[in-house]
């Protein structure tokens, strides 16, 4: 299936759930924050949410500094 992740194609297996595609960008554990199709899913959700052919993905890392 085709997911839209930070703006990029990625191409990912039927049964691929949020967490599989948040430790593909990054192996950050803090300061993470993930949204489906624009609607914000808390961590604790990450491994339940099964994602869709077409899905948009936006994981967005804090950063800290100037």
């Amino acid at each position: 299936m085709e997911l839209i992740v930070n703006g990029a194609s990625m191409t990912a297996p039927t049964g691929t759930v949020l967490a599989d595609v948040v430790r593909a960008v990054t192996d950050r554990a803090r300061g993470v924050a993930v949204a489906v199709n624009g609607e914000v899913v808390p961590r604790s959700g990450w491994s339940a949410e099964q994602l869709c052919d077409g899905d948009r993905v936006e994981v967005l890392i804090a950063a800290q500094g100037g």
